[in-house]
């Protein structure tokens, strides 16, 4: 896969921290999440970023590594997760929150299932590869879905890949 560097891609941006984004917020999560997916994007991974959230504090960070780790399946949920897991010890994560820039894929929205996960925050719809495509109900029942937060922002990063890709 082609390197992409950030420097020859000048619309990326990232929303300013402003006085309704505090450090509690669904924004300032979503931007950090955003933070890893621009890490992802100068590496030449697809640019998708997570954060995984537990009582008001970050305590998983991933990006994108399928082409890095040569792994189909080191997803920034899945490695978000796994991360989370480690740092609080278990693998139900029932009041934490998953961040990430990019609607899961069924297989993401299935380590979603089996974390159970409280929260799942996505910003961009993915028309081609989201789960809501295939199955809406792969999430636990007790998780509540939000989506849309930063959006425009993430389809951004994820068009600029795409088109210096293709050049």
């Amino acid at each position: 896969m082609a390197r992409v560097s950030w420097k020859s891609a000048p619309f990326l941006f990232f929303p300013r921290l402003t006085l309704d984004m505090d450090l509690f917020s669904d924004a300032y999560f979503m931007n950090e999440a955003l933070k890893q997916a621009q890490i992802a994007f100068e590496e030449g991974e697809i640019p998708v970023g997570a954060v995984i959230v537990c009582r008001n504090r970050i305590i998983a960070k991933a990006y994108n590594q399928t082409e890095k780790l040569t792994d189909v399946t080191a997803h920034a949920e899945i490695l978000a997760i796994t991360a989370a897991s480690h740092a609080l010890g278990a693998k139900y994560l029932p009041e934490c929150k998953l961040y990430v820039t990019l609607e899961p894929c069924s297989m993401c929205a299935g380590a979603c299932f089996w974390a159970q996960l409280g929260e799942i925050h996505y910003a961009a719809d993915d028309p081609k590869r989201g789960y809501t495509r295939h199955q809406e109900n792969l999430l636990h029942p007790k998780t509540k879905v939000v989506s849309g937060l930063l959006a425009d922002e993430s389809k951004k990063l994820l068009d600029n890949f795409f088109r210096k890709l293709r050049n």
